[in-house]
């Protein structure tokens, strides 16, 4: 028994291992809805039973004797809470053994059993989340009832497994699922056991399951990325400081000609000469995926100091809406870029800019900047 599950799993792996991506890009993601990442199995199974009466009986331990193994189907439902980590409601069963003897026909039975399971998605824990990972490597761990329905008999049990999904599509997975269960002797209909009658797993019924079958996932089934909010800080604040540097430019540079028409004593002014030609470094506002609502409040600190200075310029402001053409259609795109450029011309508008000195353009899906998440824009200049 021990050598075949250690055969099962080693070939579980090894074959998945070929089929694993090579490179996963690390990073956070965001909760989603309570309705979203739901899934539902089914499987085709072959399982192997152990009953507690047999310790003494000297039978075969192999899990491929016809007199202790059997075809059943599985159906699931389950939800992932995180990548990581998810529930399952599972229900098998049909055709069973009751193991009294080396005669597969007087050891058939009929069972269901349904278990609650907590899954671990250590590819996504240990790798990072990727939606186009080929492999996922689950293991889980439930607890649950089952009956006999041909004894008319039921018992608990636990049962810990490992679920490999190989992804076929977003949509689609192809589930290799094997798990071991421990019941109560009333599982297979036979509640006494033989022996000295110490607790141990032989005193126990037992079941070894192979299933194969499809996930199909139900809704929204992956996790947007959690913007890079260290590297937008320190893309504001570069900004900022550029345009700190070029209003200090335009303050000594303004101090310069009031103090030349001092010196020079020009009776025509009356009042200091103000520069109106202000270079301004762009201001860019950041979105999520597929939204035109802004991702970050903080953007709007960035956004106010680009506003008084047109206002106390007399300047026109150019909005720019971008979105990123990895991700929809093209005209989605201009759409959503067009979206994007009105919000920021809304909160330009709330700052004191008159909507008549304020200019939008939708330049559509764009791939111009690294990583693709800062395509997702809108850039406000001065004209």
């Amino acid at each position: 028994m021990k050598k075949f599950l250690m055969v099962l799993a080693l070939a579980s792996v090894s074959v998945a291992g070929m089929a694993q991506d090579e490179l996963t890009e690390k990073y956070s993601v965001a909760t989603n809805s309570f309705w979203s990442n739901w899934f539902v199995q089914a499987n085709v199974a072959g399982t192997a039973f152990y009953s507690s009466q047999e310790r003494d009986l000297d039978l075969s331990k192999s899990p491929l004797k016809d007199f202790r193994n059997n075809l059943g189907l599985s159906v699931a439902i389950g939800k992932w809470f995180t990548p990581g980590l998810g529930l399952r409601t599972k229900v098998n069963g049909i055709w069973g053994r009751t193991v009294d003897g080396d005669n597969a026909k007087d050891n058939a039975s009929k069972y269901w059993q349904a278990n609650e399971q907590v899954l671990f998605n250590l590819s996504n824990m240990l790798c990072g989340y990727n939606p186009d990972r080929v492999w996922n490597f689950i293991p889980y761990a439930g607890a649950g009832i089952a009956r006999n329905m041909s004894y008319n008999t039921y018992a608990m049990g636990l049962q810990a497994g490992l679920l490999n999904e190989f992804r076929l599509s977003r949509k689609f997975a192809l589930n290799l699922d094997l798990s071991y269960g421990i019941h109560e002797p009333d599982f297979d209909g036979n509640g006494f056991t033989t022996g000295n009658g110490k607790p141990s797993i032989k005193s126990k019924d037992r079941d070894l399951n192979v299933e194969i079958g499809l996930t199909y996932n139900l809704g929204k089934a992956t996790w947007n990325k959690v913007p890079d909010v260290d590297a937008i800080r320190a893309l504001h604040q570069s900004q900022i400081d550029a345009l700190n540097a070029q209003l200090n430019d335009a303050n000594a540079e303004n101090a310069r000609l009031n103090n030349l028409i001092k010196n020079h004593k020009c009776p025509e002014a009356t009042a200091p000469v103000t520069v109106k030609e202000v270079a301004a470094a762009p201001v860019s506002v950041f979105f999520n995926i597929g939204k035109a609502k802004v991702a970050s409040k903080k953007d709007l600190v960035n956004l106010k100091a680009l506003a008084e200075v047109a206002k106390d310029n007399d300047k026109t402001l150019v909005v720019t809406g971008y979105a990123d053409s990895k991700t929809g259609s093209a005209n989605y795109n201009k759409s959503l870029s067009q979206k994007r450029a009105e919000t920021v011309k809304k909160e330009l508008v709330k700052l004191g800019v008159a909507e008549n000195k304020i200019e939008v353009v939708a330049a559509g899906g764009v791939n111009d900047i690294t990583p693709v998440s800062y395509n997702r824009r809108a850039v406000v200049t001065v004209k």
